[in-house]
Protein backbone atom coordinates (compact mmCIF):
# COMPACT_ATOMS: atom_id res chain seq x y z
CA UNK A 1 0.00 0.00 0.00
CA UNK A 2 1.58 3.27 -1.04
CA UNK A 3 -0.22 5.55 1.48
CA UNK A 4 0.63 3.88 4.78
CA UNK A 5 0.96 6.50 7.54
CA UNK A 6 0.56 9.43 5.17
CA UNK A 7 -2.45 11.14 3.60
CA UNK A 8 -3.48 10.36 0.05
CA UNK A 9 -2.65 13.25 -2.34
CA UNK A 10 -6.12 13.72 -3.86
CA UNK A 11 -5.30 17.16 -5.27
CA UNK A 12 -2.22 15.82 -7.04
CA UNK A 13 -4.18 12.85 -8.44
CA UNK A 14 -6.83 15.20 -9.81
CA UNK A 15 -4.28 17.52 -11.39
CA UNK A 16 -2.30 14.72 -13.01
CA UNK A 17 -5.07 12.31 -14.04
CA UNK A 18 -8.71 12.87 -13.09
CA UNK A 19 -8.72 16.48 -14.23
CA UNK A 20 -7.25 15.89 -17.69
CA UNK A 21 -9.42 16.56 -20.74
CA UNK A 22 -9.23 12.94 -21.90
CA UNK A 23 -10.57 11.57 -18.61
CA UNK A 24 -13.21 14.29 -18.33
CA UNK A 25 -14.59 13.35 -21.76
CA UNK A 26 -14.74 9.65 -20.85
CA UNK A 27 -16.58 10.47 -17.61
CA UNK A 28 -19.02 12.69 -19.51
CA UNK A 29 -19.80 9.81 -21.91
CA UNK A 30 -20.51 7.47 -18.98
CA UNK A 31 -22.72 10.08 -17.33
CA UNK A 32 -24.57 10.63 -20.61
CA UNK A 33 -25.25 6.89 -20.91
CA UNK A 34 -26.73 6.77 -17.41
CA UNK A 35 -28.85 9.86 -18.14
CA UNK A 36 -30.24 8.25 -21.32
CA UNK A 37 -31.31 5.16 -19.39
CA UNK A 38 -32.79 7.22 -16.56
CA UNK A 39 -34.92 9.16 -19.04
CA UNK A 40 -36.08 5.85 -20.52
CA UNK A 41 -37.10 4.73 -17.01
CA UNK A 42 -34.79 1.71 -16.96
CA UNK A 43 -32.66 2.78 -13.97
CA UNK A 44 -33.22 4.92 -10.92
CA UNK A 45 -30.98 6.54 -8.36
CA UNK A 46 -29.91 4.04 -5.72
CA UNK A 47 -31.27 0.94 -7.45
CA UNK A 48 -27.92 -0.91 -7.48
CA UNK A 49 -27.84 -1.10 -11.27
CA UNK A 50 -25.12 -0.01 -13.67
CA UNK A 51 -25.42 1.06 -17.27
CA UNK A 52 -23.12 -1.21 -19.26
CA UNK A 53 -21.75 -0.61 -22.74
CA UNK A 54 -21.93 -3.76 -24.88
CA UNK A 55 -18.92 -2.54 -26.83
CA UNK A 56 -16.75 -0.64 -24.31
CA UNK A 57 -15.98 3.01 -24.89
CA UNK A 58 -12.30 2.08 -24.83
CA UNK A 59 -12.91 -0.22 -27.83
CA UNK A 60 -14.79 2.41 -29.83
CA UNK A 61 -18.33 1.74 -28.61
CA UNK A 62 -20.74 4.64 -28.56
CA UNK A 63 -23.40 5.84 -26.17
CA UNK A 64 -26.43 5.12 -28.36
CA UNK A 65 -29.31 3.09 -26.90
CA UNK A 66 -28.37 0.07 -29.01
CA UNK A 67 -24.99 -0.17 -27.26
CA UNK A 68 -26.35 0.17 -23.71
CA UNK A 69 -27.75 -2.41 -21.32
CA UNK A 70 -28.58 -2.60 -17.63
CA UNK A 71 -26.60 -4.90 -15.34
CA UNK A 72 -26.36 -5.28 -11.60
CA UNK A 73 -23.40 -3.43 -10.14
CA UNK A 74 -21.92 -6.76 -8.98
CA UNK A 75 -22.05 -8.30 -12.46
CA UNK A 76 -20.73 -5.20 -14.18
CA UNK A 77 -17.78 -4.67 -11.84
CA UNK A 78 -16.36 -8.17 -11.71
CA UNK A 79 -15.06 -10.36 -14.51
CA UNK A 80 -13.82 -13.94 -14.72
CA UNK A 81 -10.07 -13.94 -14.21
CA UNK A 82 -7.12 -16.10 -15.20
CA UNK A 83 -4.64 -17.40 -12.63
CA UNK A 84 -2.43 -14.34 -13.34
CA UNK A 85 -5.39 -12.07 -12.29
CA UNK A 86 -6.01 -10.71 -15.79
CA UNK A 87 -9.51 -10.88 -17.31
CA UNK A 88 -10.24 -13.97 -19.42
Amino acid sequence: MPYVNKPRPYKHEYETYDGTEKVKKKRAERNKARRIMMEAGKVHKGDGKDVDHKVPLSKGGGTGKSNLRIKSAHDNRSYPRKSNHKPK
